[in-house]
């Protein structure tokens, strides 16, 4: 089940936006379709990114995929925990798979991004 209370990008990111601070991780299908994830190269907190700029790795048994925000802003905080339990993504990237944080960010940035429907809709056309 896809949450409602978050926005969806193309790339299978999802952001929730709390004020101008904004959590971003990967989805469910995204976390299924790499596999078992070993490794996550983390954003370096404090630097600017821009919207749509790659800003780490995701590694699993499979694949490679790099992670792009959602949003513009400076990431203020990085999922440290991922760097010693990467499988947290695979187990609940909803919640303790969370990646980073990024704050100022500015709300038109979402304007672009599918609604949890919208999103499912995207992943039933990819099939």
């Amino acid at each position: 089940m896809t949450p409602n209370d978050r926005k969806y990008s193309k790339t299978h990111e999802w952001v929730k936006l709390d004020g101008t601070t904004a959590t971003v991780g990967i989805s469910d299908h995204a976390q299924d379709a790499l596999g078992d994830i070993t490794f996550v190269e983390l954003p370096q907190a404090g630097t600017d990114i821009k919207k749509g700029g790659e800003c780490g790795v995701v590694e699993s048994v499979k694949a490679a995929s790099d992670i792009y925000s959602p949003v513009g802003g400076r990431i203020e905080k990085v999922n440290e925990a991922l760097e010693t339990t990467p499988e947290n993504i695979n187990s609940d990237p909803y919640g303790e798979g969370w990646i980073f944080t990024v704050k100022n960010v500015n709300p038109v940035d979402l304007d672009d991004l599918m609604d949890a429907k919208a999103y499912e809709t995207l992943l039933e056309s990819e099939e």
